[in-house]
């Protein structure tokens, strides 16, 4: 199931607020005295400005990306910004092992198209290269958030990231015994803001699409332990190796609420 929401969040500085309020209600104020449709236009334009500066939101602005308002320090995506998917997979192999292979973030690329390489750096940090637009790297770095073994990873990238971005995958057991459950909530600030996104999905090349194949290859991989090739045929054999993930993770494992989604400041969808 699919589900891919567009967030309003602040994006006008204190400065630019204070001045659209100030000047909406000259343009209001003048409106209602010239009168007729010259005067009508005068205070639309005046609300538009109101508006602009007393919700902090210009949608000029979320259109094209720009953000003068800043954001908080300690989040990488401000509470209902950006673009949310949730996608989900059931997958025939027992949780701790889907776990331990995900938990492993440097087995990512092995079903992750885009995803060139991810470095674990130490602690619960990593690097990560993925490809952009026409072929350019995107780059940033990344801490683990929250972690509950077996059940919950939440992560969020760190200041300077080409493309903000967080999220979470929870593994569940699948009803039926049939497995484990996969759930992946991503949210991120599409680079050119909406207009990045549009072209995006235009080209075929957005998140939701994107994570749905990567979790296809994800179950062909655990499941059968063959990844699919873009022409559909049979391709070279992969590992999974569910000792080695734990033998590398050593610190200690954060409680997260289960009712929450970790990767933001407050949660978002209910």
């Amino acid at each position: 199931m699919e589900l891919i929401k567009q967030q309003h969040a602040r994006n006008v500085g204190d400065l630019e607020r204070g001045i659209s309020i100030i000047a909406g209600s000259i343009l209001l104020w003048q409106g209602i005295r010239t009168g007729r449709v010259p005067g009508l236009s005068l205070a639309l334009g005046g609300l538009a400005l109101m508006q602009r500066g007393v919700t902090g939101y210009c949608y000029t602005y979320g259109a094209t990306g720009i953000n003068t308002a800043g954001k908080e320090s300690n989040v990488s995506i401000p509470y209902e910004s950006g673009i949310r998917v949730d996608k989900s997979v059931t997958i025939n192999r027992p949780r701790s092992e889907v776990f331990a292979f995900w938990r492993d973030l440097e087995n990512l690329p092995s079903f992750m198209e885009y995803l060139e390489c991810v470095k674990q750096t130490g602690g619960r940090r990593s690097h990560w290269v993925t490809k952009g637009v026409a072929g350019k790297s995107l780059e940033w770095d990344a801490e683990i958030i929250n972690e509950v073994e077996n059940e919950l990873l939440g992560w969020r990238s760190l200041e300077g990231a080409s493309v903000d971005n967080a999220g979470s995958v929870r593994f569940e057991d699948a009803p039926g015994d049939r497995g484990t459950l996969v759930k992946v909530s991503l949210q991120y600030l599409p680079p050119g803001g909406a207009v990045g996104d549009f072209l995006a999905k235009l080209l075929g090349k957005d998140a939701g699409s994107q994570v749905e194949s990567d979790l296809k290859r994800f179950k062909t991989m655990l499941e059968a332990g063959e990844l699919p090739t873009s022409t559909g045929q049979s391709s070279a054999r992969a590992t999974v190796s569910t000792q080695k993930s734990k033998d590398q993770r050593s610190e200690q494992i954060h409680a997260a609420s289960e009712d929450s989604f970790p990767a933001s400041d407050a949660p978002a969808w209910r």
